[in-house]
């Protein structure tokens, strides 16, 4: 399988048999390559299944096909596997990162990500990104003889936004936000927070709508809306997969070292990034702090800070594994590590336990 990638990618993708290796030395595997040993042990992860009951941006439970974070996951996956192998890049590498992107995440989305960080604030703070190399470096304990899951320095370098790492890290970034923003557009619209009029305003869609319209001019709304949604991504996805071409071939890149070297290569080109600045900042005025999301999310927040402040007060109700950490991380961060990785399920029980 090694061999095989030696000779199918390109020369500046990163290959699983040239890996820098993982912090604790394991034999190797004798039927899949580093790269698909990380992306088992993140699938096989308890975090990676409770994605399953962790909001995305409308709460885990109002709706039967609203994205959760793990369907959201997936998605990214999907789609940087896509640009990776369009490019001759690693897709399992790509794959790996993009499957661990989110395993940090808080529960209640972006907005209980903004109340953790605001009861961390004084403690180190937090963030999602940051919460999911902890999750994969030392919260996650499948194996006795190491803490984490001791995943590649590739993998976890990829997780890691503070540095400009291999091409495939940057396809999993691209990825996670081509995803959320054609699919928050698309459960906005299954909420009923979104309506086809408002969205002609957003080039974005009105480009695909066009298109759309002009292929199948006898459907109505209802069915148009999914083809819409495909072809935003599709021509996402066009444009990435084009114009990082285009930037490693001028930027003359021939090695991995050449990546580093450079600044991100995984691009939009100039009038689709545009066009995207745009479409989050609608997405921000007419979705995140539309008023019955506004609504949840308050009610949300209030029950996580609810959650962190009843721990502190009694840390004895926290879990025995995490209790056992609180000499050596602290009170605060050790609440914030065990409400992070709740599920909103679960954080509201609690609530419900604490009181009202």
């Amino acid at each position: 399988m090694e061999a095989d990638e030696g000779r199918l990618l390109a020369p500046f993708a990163q290959k699983s048999g040239e890996s820098r290796g993982r912090q604790f030395p394991e034999p190797r595997h004798a039927y899949r390559t580093e790269f698909q040993r990380d992306r088992a042990r993140i699938i096989h992860s308890r975090a990676f299944r409770r994605l399953e009951y962790k909001t995305q941006v409308f709460l885990n439970g109002t709706g039967d096909h609203l994205r959760t974070r793990l369907t959201h996951t997936i998605e990214v996956a999907s789609i940087s596997r896509t640009i990776a192998r369009a490019l001759r890049l690693n897709e399992d590498l790509a794959e790996a990162i993009a499957l661990a992107h989110d395993l940090g995440h808080s529960p209640f989305g972006h907005s209980g990500e903004e109340m953790l960080a605001e009861c961390m604030r004084e403690h180190g703070g937090f963030e999602h990104n940051r919460q999911s190399l902890r999750v994969v470096e030392l919260l996650e304990n499948p194996y006795p003889k190491f803490p984490g899951l001791n995943l590649t320095l590739e993998v976890r370098e990829g997780l890691d936004k503070t540095q400009v790492s291999s091409l495939e890290a940057q396809i999993a970034d691209l990825a996670d936000e081509i995803t959320y923003y054609s699919h928050d557009l698309d459960d906005a619209i299954d909420f009923d927070v979104l309506n086809f009029a408002q969205l002609e305003a957003v080039d974005v869609w009105k480009v695909a709508a066009d298109s759309v319209r002009a292929r199948y001019p006898d459907l109505r709304e209802p069915d148009l809306h999914k083809l819409i949604i495909r072809d935003v991504i599709d021509r996402q996805l066009r444009d990435v997969i084009v114009t990082s071409a285009e930037q490693i071939i001028s930027g003359k890149v021939q090695s991995r070292d050449d990546v580093r070297n450079q600044s991100v290569l995984i691009r939009y080109g100039d009038d689709l990034a545009e066009a995207n600045r745009a479409l989050r900042k609608f997405l921000y005025q007419n979705v995140y702090y539309h008023p019955r999301v506004a609504e949840v999310n308050q009610r949300a927040c209030e029950m996580l800070r609810k959650v962190f402040e009843s721990y502190l007060l009694d840390p004895s109700r926290l879990g025995d594994s995490a209790a056992r950490r609180i000499e050596s991380e602290g009170l605060h961060r050790t609440v914030c590590d065990y409400i992070a990785g709740m599920t909103d399920r679960y954080l509201m029980e609690e609530y419900a336990r604490v009181g009202n």
